[in-house]
C-alpha cells in the first residue's frame, strides 16, 4: 500500500492550506504544525470537531473489529469493492481516501489490488493507531469525516466509505471532476439472525436507498452490488460482531446475547458506486 500524504490539508479553522512533511510531522505555510505519533498516524482533529474527549470508536470496539478480520470476515466485501473499482480504469497512482477507515483493512486491500495510493481518516485515535500499526506503509489520520475533510480540493479520484458517516459536500469538493464515491452500508438483512435472537424490534435496514437520497444532487448512482457473507460464529465471535456493529447496551439484549453459544449469521453489505456530478 502506498501513502497519499500529499493530499492532506491543514485542519485549523479558516486555513486549509496544503500540509508539507517535516522531520516530526506536517506543517502548513501559516505555521500550523501536527506531529506524527510514534505508531505513524497524525492527529488533525480540532476541538470544534469533537463532541467528547473520547471521540470515535473505543478501544474495545476496535479490538472486536480486528478479531473479526482475523476470522476472514470482510474479505468478500473487499473483493466486491475491488471489482467495482476495476471497472473505472483509474490507472496506477490514483488516490483514494477512506472516510471512517477503522482498522484500515478495506482501504489497504483496495490499494494493493488496484495499485492506488491511500489516506485513511477516522474520528477514533484508537482506530487510526491500529490502522497505522497494521498497515505501516499507508497514510492514516484522525479527523471528523462528518465535517470539513483535511484534504485539498480536487485531488482525489475515489472516496471510500464502509459503514461510516459522510459529508456529501466535502466528498464532492475533494474529488476530481471525474471522481467517484464508493459507499458500502449494511444491507436490509444484515445480521438478521442475530437481531432476531437479541433485539425486541427487528426490521429491515434501509440499505443503499438512504445513501442515494443523501448524495442526490452531487452524485449519481452508476453501479451497485450486494454481498452476503454467511458465517458460523461461536460465543466470542457473536460478542465481537455485536460490539462492532450494533453495540447493544440494553440489559435484556445483552442477556440474550450471553446465552447464545453459537449462531450462523449473514453479514450483508449493499455497495453503491456513485459518479460525481459536475458543477
Amino acid at each position: 500500500m502506498r501513502a497519499a500524504w500529499d493530499v492532506l490539508a491543514c485542519s485549523v479553522r479558516g486555513c486549509g492550506a496544503p500540509l508539507e512533511p517535516g522531520e516530526r510531522g506536517f506543517s502548513c505555510p501559516a505555521g500550523h504544525a501536527f506531529d506524527r505519533a510514534r505508531s505513524g498516524y497524525v492527529n488533525l482533529l480540532q476541538p470544534q470537531d469533537r463532541r467528547s474527549l473520547a471521540a470515535g470508536d473505543a478501544r474495545e470496539v476496535v479490538a472486536a473489529r480486528i478479531a473479526l478480520r482475523a476470522r476472514g470476515i470482510g474479505n468478500a466485501t473487499d473483493a466486491a469493492i475491488a471489482q467495482l473499482v476495476s471497472t473505472l480504469a483509474l490507472g496506477p497512482g490514483a488516490r483514494a481516501i477512506d472516510l471512517g477507515c477503522g482498522t484500515g483493512d478495506h482501504l489497504a486491500a483496495l490499494c494493493e489490488t488496484a495499485d492506488m495510493a491511500g489516506l485513511g481518516l477516522d474520528l477514533s485515535a484508537f482506530a487510526a493507531e491500529s490502522a497505522a500499526r497494521r498497515h505501516p506503509s499507508g497514510a492514516w489520520a484522525v479527523a471528523n469525516c462528518d465535517r470539513v475533510l483535511p484534504v485539498q480540493s480536487d485531488t482525489v479520484e475515489l472516496c471510500l466509505s464502509v459503514d461510516g458517516r459522510r459529508n456529501p459536500a466535502e466528498m464532492a469538493r475533494v474529488l476530481r471532476r471525474t471522481g467517484f464515491a464508493l459507499v458500502a452500508v449494511p444491507a436490509a438483512g444484515d445480521l438478521r439472525e442475530l437481531r432476531e435472537a437479541c433485539l425486541e424490534d427487528v426490521h429491515d435496514l434501509p440499505g443503499l436507498a438512504r445513501v442515494v437520497e443523501e448524495l442526490a444532487g452531487r452524485f449519481e448512482l452508476a453501479d451497485r452490488t450486494l454481498v452476503n457473507e454467511p458465517v458460523e460464529l461461536d460465543a466470542a465471535g457473536l460478542r465481537d460482531v455485536a460490539l462492532a456493529a450494533y453495540r447493544h447496551g440494553r440489559r435484556r439484549e445483552d442477556e440474550r446475547l450471553a446465552a447464545l453459544e453459537s449462531l450462523r449469521v449473514t453479514i450483508a453489505h449493499e455497495i453503491g458506486l456513485f459518479r460525481r456530478v459536475p458543477g
